[in-house]
């Protein structure tokens, strides 16, 4: 799994621009609201390729069966 990274750039009229790498589909925005959480609202989004691939979920379980 790459390594997923948001990088926060404030400007001077205090407006915060976020660029993410490293995730796939919403996760991005998902991350952006628990970082972020009521302290901004979002303005505009720009979508990545990234943005549109699916996230792969990768499961494990195991099982023990009762003899």
């Amino acid at each position: 799994m790459p390594e997923q990274q948001i990088t926060l750039t404030i400007d001077e009229e205090g407006a915060i621009t976020a660029k993410t790498s490293g995730f796939k589909g919403e996760t991005c925005l998902e991350a952006l609201e628990e970082l972020l959480g009521d302290t901004t609202e979002l303005i505009q989004v720009k979508t990545t390729d990234e943005y549109h691939q699916r996230q792969a979920v990768q499961c494990s379980e195991t099982i023990k069966l009762r003899k």
